[in-house]
């Protein structure tokens, strides 16, 4: 998140006119526009960069490329964030509730296009799984943990956190339904590509509806969460063109740091001992969302919980209806697509976290209890998977995709 920088340096205050030209016209050697200290602890994280490139050119250990790729993307998932607020700010409220609805999960997005264009469909359907119950169990929980350490009671727009978790409510009806159809319907086993794509159609139509419903017909709803948003990003520090630059900037890095992961999840899974689906649910995706989560938990001990649990249920909302049916679409660029049959811990996971998710929510208020009680679920979700057997394979898996991830090699 962007955040004020007036007069951190410790400068006396400009009059209007000096700080008009010096944002106009940045000194081109002090760069005044970007201050790395606005990153906080994920500056530090920038030095992985370089690593993840000498360790994909000297092609060092699957282990090693594998750790300094993610720790790389957690630092240029956070700039993307940035670069977006600032364009967003820059752009007027209606482009830019569009603008950060469409790249809110950018960095994720990419990584799971690399591991989809390779195949690694088990990891994919993990990382969406993991996304989805990371934002409702991990970063809520930690959030009202966090938050209330130092509130004891903490409020939050209840209409609007009822409107997300309701609408999450029908997502995961539509992640689901593929899966119980091949379940339960034996005659329809070959049809869970056309049921995945007609779900994915109108997931996307319900991501529509819920994009006007929250930046056009009931703007009011969120009123709240603006008001915090405009505390946290009181001014845009950054130019429209530096804004702009950065954004490309990090996508491109983050597309290459996600190529050098992809490359090596599997081998370093089996150097690890996890297994594939545990890599995707609780590694991958906890690396495409590092920069977010750390955001909602700084937000929650400033007492702004309507954009603590906004993040938690927005991002949630947006992997599942928008990130999903997008990697579904994207899978038929290639001869076997990627349908939605999820496996059935995974199906199960995503249902618990919704119903405990909802429960917290509904109320409008929260305390340290009930997120420790959200992170207490994620744990013990975390266990199951950690334990399930090495060879996982998701129903459905065409020859085209890899259908199951052994943990010990075949020799």
């Amino acid at each position: 998140m962007a955040r004020n920088r007036v007069n951190q340096t410790g400068n006396p205050p400009q009059s209007p006119v000096a700080s008009t030209e010096s944002t106009h016209r940045p000194d081109p050697l002090r760069l005044s526009w970007f201050d790395p200290r606005q990153f906080g602890w994920q500056a530090y994280l920038f030095a992985a960069i370089p690593v993840a490139i000498a360790a994909s050119f000297l092609n060092a250990s699957p282990v090693v490329r594998f750790l300094a790729a993610g720790v790389a993307i957690i630092p240029l998932a956070g700039l993307m964030g940035q670069a977006t607020e600032q364009l967003a700010h820059r752009l007027g409220p209606g482009i830019g509730g569009l603008l950060n609805a469409t790249f809110g999960n950018a960095a994720e997005l990419i990584l799971a296009l690399f591991a989809l264009s390779r195949g690694l469909d088990d990891v994919v359907k993990a990382s969406l799984t993991g996304s989805v119950i990371g934002n409702l169990l991990l970063v809520l929980g930690a959030s009202l943990f966090a938050g209330g350490l130092k509130f004891p009671i903490q409020k939050f727009n209840r209409t609007a956190a009822g409107a997300g978790s309701t609408l999450m409510v029908l997502a995961t009806v539509g992640l689901i339904v593929p899966a119980l159809f091949h379940s339960l319907v034996p005659g329809g086993r070959g049809l869970e590509h056309r049921v995945s794509v007609a779900v994915c159609v109108m997931l996307v139509f319900t991501y529509i509806l819920s994009l006007i419903f929250s930046l056009v017909t009931h703007r009011d709803l969120i009123s709240g969460i603006k008001e915090e948003v405009a505390a946290v990003i009181s001014e845009a520090t950054w130019g429209l063109r530096h804004a702009t630059l950065f954004l490309l900037g990090a996508t491109i890095l983050v597309a290459w740091m996600s190529e050098i992961l992809v490359g090596a999840v599997d081998a370093a899974g089996e150097a690890l001992g996890l297994n594939a689906v545990f890599m995707g649910v609780f590694v991958v995706a906890i690396v495409g969302n590092a920069a977010e989560h750390s955001t909602a938990v700084i937000m929650a001990r400033k007492n702004q919980m309507d954009l603590a649990v906004g993040i938690a249920l927005g991002s949630a909302l947006q992997v599942a209806l928008f990130v999903a049916p997008v990697l579904v679409f994207a899978s038929y660029l290639r001869q076997t697509p990627m349908d939605l049959l999820f496996s059935t811990l995974e199906v199960v996971a995503v249902i618990m976290a919704v119903i405990v998710a909802r429960m917290v929510a509904e109320d409008g208020e929260s305390n340290w209890l009930e997120g420790a009680m959200l992170l207490m679920v994620y744990a013990i979700l975390g266990v199951a998977f950690f334990y399930l057997p090495g060879k996982v394979g998701h129903h459905g898996a065409g020859p085209g995709a890899k259908p199951a991830v052994e943990v010990h090699s075949p020799g």
